[in-house]
Parts: C-alpha cells; structure tokens; sequence
C-alpha cells in the first residue's frame, strides 16, 4: 500500500512538470525597429526670412526682413548603424520672399531699397540618432540663392512709385546649418519639421539706372536667411 501511495505521487509530481506544449513555447513575434537607411524622395513647402542691410557709398541706408512663403522637393540617401544615421541630402526650393525699406540716406520720397529671394538650394550632410520611428537630426553643408534687387521712388512694398534701379538677378553662395524632427508614419512615409539658417557673405551690388541703363549707384548687401519646413518623404528602406 506505501509503495502505491508513493508511485501516485511520484506520478502526480511528473504530471505537474509535464512540458508545455509547441503552442505554447511560441513567443509574441517583437516589432523591429524602424529603417532609416535607403534613397528618400519628398516634397516640402514652409516659411522663410532673409534679412539684408544695405550700405551705400554715403552711409547706411538701412534694413529689411524680405518674408513669405517657399515650395520645393528633396532627395537623399541614409545609413544606418545602430541608431545613429549618417545622411546626404539635396534640396531646391522655389520661393517668393519679400521686403523693402526706405532708405535712411535718401528718405522718404526719394528711395526704397527692395530686395525679393525667388529661390534657394541646400546640399547637405545630416547626422542623426533614431528612437525607433523617430529621428532628431542635426544638417549641415553649402547654400545657394536667387535674389532681386531694385530701388523705387516712395515708400513700402509694394512700391507704388517708378523703379529707378536696378541690379537684375544675383546669385549667392554661402553656408547653411539646420536640424530637424522626423517621425516614420510608416515604413515607407515619414513627415519632417526643419529649420535652416543661411549663412550668406556680403556682396558689393551695381545698380543701373531705369531707364537709361548708367550707373545708379553701388550697395554692399548683407544676406542672412531662415527657413522653417514641413517635409513628406517616402523612403525605399536598405
């Protein structure tokens, strides 16, 4: 009788340690992080302000903030290690940044100095750190613009007066440095907000007469840019 009470234990025992079975074992799949790595394409529109200064031959004549509203595209290519993210990108923007002021040598109502940024173009080396879908940025690399400049007789822009110079469509090299925020919506798309600032040295700008085409006058031109975008790209990850 002992014997058999110990076997049905013993029998007991085993049964409670059975294994589990193969459903049993299998493990909830974990999600795998998000790839940031691969060719991205996009589009993105925002904000901008350049700020100028113009000193002409007898002093400063003053400055403006030109602002609007910009619309454009990028493309680049990431890698990945880790979650720190290494990237170039190259981006063209159209834009319609506006602004004058009268000028503090010849007021009011002899001169307005205007100037009008149509576009701009950034190429740039990114380095990042990924929280999974989430990517915080830093940007850096060279920056080019298309500006316009004219003086008006009168006052605010837009002018209601005569054009009187005018220096034509001048093209500016420079720097730029930026960062940004992006979240993957998912695998494939992702939304971005980004600022840039460009760095743009001081150029010496010849303005003619209008009409007549003679010398008007010369205007050491100061150039600092900001940008504020919202990006959508759409990634072929690896």
């Amino acid at each position: 009788m002992k014997y058999c009470l110990v076997a049905a234990a013993f029998a007991a025992a085993l049964g409670a340690a059975a294994p589990a079975s193969a459903a049993d074992l299998i493990e909830t799949p974990v999600a795998a992080s998000y790839d940031w790595s691969g060719v991205y394409i996009g589009a993105n529109g925002g904000w901008g302000s350049s700020h100028s200064c113009w000193d002409g031959v007898f002093g400063s004549e003053g400055c403006h903030n030109a602002t609007g509203g910009s619309v454009g595209a990028q493309l680049g290519y990431r890698w990945q290690s880790n979650n720190w993210v290494l990237g170039l990108e190259a981006q063209g923007n159209w834009a319609d940044l506006k602004g004058s002021n009268d000028s503090t040598v010849f007021p009011i109502p002899f001169f307005n100095d205007r100037s009008h940024v149509k576009w701009y173009g950034l190429l740039t080396a990114q380095v990042g750190y990924s929280f999974s879908n989430a990517l915080v940025y830093v940007k850096g690399g060279a920056a080019v613009t298309g500006n316009h400049f004219d003086v008006y007789t009168g006052s605010a822009f837009p002018p209601p007066a005569t054009l009187v110079g005018d220096a034509g469509d001048r093209t500016r090299w420079g720097g730029a440095l930026g960062a940004g925020l992006e979240y993957g919506i998912t695998p494939n798309w992702s939304l971005a907000v980004e600022y840039d600032h460009l760095f743009m040295p001081d150029k010496t700008i010849t303005f003619t007469t209008v009409p007549g085409g003679g010398l008007f006058g010369r205007d050491k031109i100061s150039q600092g840019v900001d940008l504020v975008g919202l990006h959508l790209n759409y990634h072929w990850n690896g």
